[in-house]
């Protein structure tokens, strides 16, 4: 039920938990409980007006070229993921992708399912694809893996694999800011080329740049699987 209060724009989903407390939430005249379950033919009323259905719920994946900044806000010079797409309906990023990287970026409209991909505790992997201005040797590989010192922590330790003389692979269960050309400049090498292949279970196999897709039906059911996020009113 705070779900659905949430999504329909009515108030956060712990503000519809005290709604839902203090009695002022029925469905079908009946006041409803934390626990109530919908189906999406009931009427919720809040102190007795009806709301609007929640919205259909939208994920899509995006293939981000750079140059385009992974926010809503509107800055001068400057166009960002939400306009790129330019999607009928209200929709915004999860997570982040730096202006000058590309690749994998998710656009929702459910903020619930946004904050539990995005929320660093939750350790979910995300894949890059990286280029360096150095040859990488195994030394620098085992540091990446191990944990570098950036931002006053120490990054987790990650799976990292060499793909060419200049290029690696590598999944981050964290989300640190620019956290991998961080990682990358501690240990003397600078990033030239970063590009995000895969969020989870959602990757950009075959979604050319610039280019966008709506989640497939099992990939949705596979994401909020994996993120723990309740499913959503359709």
């Amino acid at each position: 039920m705070n779900h659905y209060l949430s999504r329909a724009g009515v108030c956060s989903r712990r503000e519809a938990d005290r709604l839902i407390e203090q009695g002022r939430v029925s469905v079908n005249g009946v006041p409803a409980s934390l626990g109530t379950k919908l189906n999406g033919t009931e009427t919720v009323s809040v102190d007795g007006k009806p709301i609007g259905a929640a919205p259909k719920r939208v994920v899509l994946a995006v293939h981000k070229p750079a140059g385009v900044v992974c926010t809503t806000a509107r800055f001068p010079g400057e166009v960002n993921i939400v306009d790129f797409v330019g999607y009928p309906e209200r929709l915004f990023p999860v997570g982040r992708l730096d202006k000058e990287s590309t690749g994998l970026i998710l656009l929702t409209n459910d903020g619930a399912l946004s904050q539990s991909i995005a929320r660093g505790a939750n350790r979910h992997e995300k894949e890059y694809i990286v280029t360096v201005n150095r040859p990488v040797t195994d030394a620098f590989l085992e540091s990446m893996r191990s944990g570098v010192a950036i931002l006053d922590t120490v990054t987790r330790p990650c799976v990292v694999s060499k793909q060419s003389p200049t290029s690696f692979a590598i999944i981050l269960t964290q989300g640190l800011n620019r956290q991998i050309r961080r990682m990358c400049e501690a240990l003397g090498y600078r990033v030239t080329a970063l590009q995000r292949i895969r969020v989870m279970n959602v990757t950009l196999d075959g979604l050319p740049q610039g280019k966008w897709r709506s989640l497939t039906e099992r990939e949705l059911a596979d994401l909020e699987r994996a993120a723990g996020s309740p499913r959503g009113h359709k």
